[in-house]
């Protein structure tokens, strides 16, 4: 009979095979395509909103508010923008049907006090170059998701008239840099209101080429010193720079940029992906917070910097890869999320960190969705970086997998060894 020795034998195979399939599941994810480019379906991304709606109903904007002051706002702007990119994939007609209705649904959360709360109605534009500028974005998205002939008049004419209110600031600002908040200026913010001021002049008649060309004029005059990239901040009255380049804004901004100036933004990428782009440990590609070189505190943006890098920053440069047209970058970024980021798939829904953190399965989507909306996809830039990159994790995964067996393989070999010893025993 089997008694607690062949019980504890048999937990142990057990813990070994099931530590042997999660390292072989990490191999998998390391190397089957976890994104499609600008052009094709990304994987998982569909599961991925089914996921977040019912979340977003749930609260989890609210939850999001408590971490950060634009938590609310995002949680339901990310989900909109990428239901934008995935209807901008079908064809226009009835297949586009799902992707409008969703982003609408969030342009309606957004266009409302709770959306509103954290900004001042008093600056101009109202409530600040962050939320007008954003707004701006998905409902020209929401437009570009409709036949020409056949869009809302009624969101036609918002769109009209919030471009205007964005191009009259920004004509009339000695600074590039709008106020998000009272005092305060973060070029990012700025960086999205002109790129949907590109996007007006893609959909309705041309307006905003000269403010988008005095915009980058003052832009090129103003460039962190340290790094010949937008500053993080920046002095509200006079638009110098008032912090160093950091990889949370630049990730976005090197998103956007595509869509306002293609020569401009592909300087600016290279610059960003030479000084901010790391492997650390040698275990995968990764964005620090600050440049190469140069260490500095964490904040609510950034999340902790764990060797310097900061893993939001890191998820959102997958976008900013994509519309690139860095495909080695893009694809390193989200096979190393699909091995970090825990990700737990269902027939129906996907979501990483075990859904503990909505927010994170919103800036993860919306980047693996990433495509220009108003350039064509530019050329591929030098490759940064290889396929070679996942061997030293492959061989821990390896490593990983095989340790739980040394203990069965020593017993093996010990048994194998007293049967060899055995006959001669008897001879003597």
């Amino acid at each position: 009979m089997g008694g607690p020795p062949s019980i504890l034998r048999w937990a142990r195979r057990l813990v070994a095979v099931l530590i042997s399939v999660l390292a072989l599941l990490g191999a998998v994810r390391l190397v089957v395509p976890a994104t499609a480019g600008p052009e094709g379906e990304p994987p998982g991304v569909r599961r991925q909103l089914a996921f977040l709606r019912p979340a977003l109903e749930a609260g989890a904007g609210d939850e999001a508010q408590q971490l950060f002051p634009e938590g609310y706002f995002f949680a339901h702007a990310l989900y909109g923008l990428t239901w934008v990119e995935l209807g901008m994939r079908e064809p226009p007609g009835d297949r586009r049907a799902t992707a409008l209705r969703e982003a609408r649904w969030s342009l309606a959360r957004l266009d409302s006090p709770d959306g509103r709360a954290p900004f001042s109605q008093d600056l101009t534009p109202p409530y600040g170059v962050f939320y007008q500028g954003w707004c701006n974005w998905l409902r020209g998205g929401v437009l570009s998701l409709q036949p020409a002939d056949r869009r809302d008049p009624a969101e036609l004419r918002r769109f009209a008239a919030d471009s205007a209110a964005l191009g009259r600031a920004f004509d009339a600002s000695k600074t590039p840099y709008l106020e998000a908040y009272p005092g305060q200026a973060w070029p990012v913010d700025s960086t999205v209101a002109v790129a949907s001021l590109r996007l007006h002049d893609t959909l309705l008649p041309p307006r905003y080429a000269a403010t988008t060309e005095r915009w980058l004029r003052e832009v090129r005059r103003r460039l962190d010193p340290r790094t010949g990239l937008l500053p993080h901040q920046a002095d509200p009255g006079t638009g110098d720079p008032a912090e160093v380049a950091r990889g949370t804004s630049q990730s976005i901004i090197q998103r956007f940029l595509v869509d306002i100036d293609l020569a401009f933004a592909r300087e600016q990428y290279t610059r960003f992906r030479d000084r901010y782009v790391v492997s650390p440990l040698g275990l995968g590609p990764a964005v620090r917070e600050y440049p190469d070189g140069m260490d500095g505190p964490a904040d609510v943006d950034s999340g902790p910097l764990p060797l310097g890098v900061s893993l939001s920053a890191s998820a959102v440069t997958l976008g900013a890869a994509q519309v690139h047209a860095d495909a080695p970058l893009a694809t390193a970024m989200a096979n190393y999320g699909e091995l970090a980021g825990l990700p737990i798939d269902t027939p129906s829904t996907k979501r990483y960190a075990f859904g503990l953190l909505p927010i994170g399965d919103a800036f993860l989507a919306w980047s693996k969705s990433a495509r220009p909306w108003v350039a064509q996809v530019p050329a591929p830039p030098p490759a940064s970086i290889s396929w070679w990159w996942r061997a030293p994790l492959l061989a821990v995964l390896a490593v990983l997998g095989a340790v739980p067996w040394l203990p069965v393989l020593r017993r093996r070999l010990s048994r194998r060894r007293l049967r060899a010893w055995r006959p001669s025993d008897r001879s003597t």
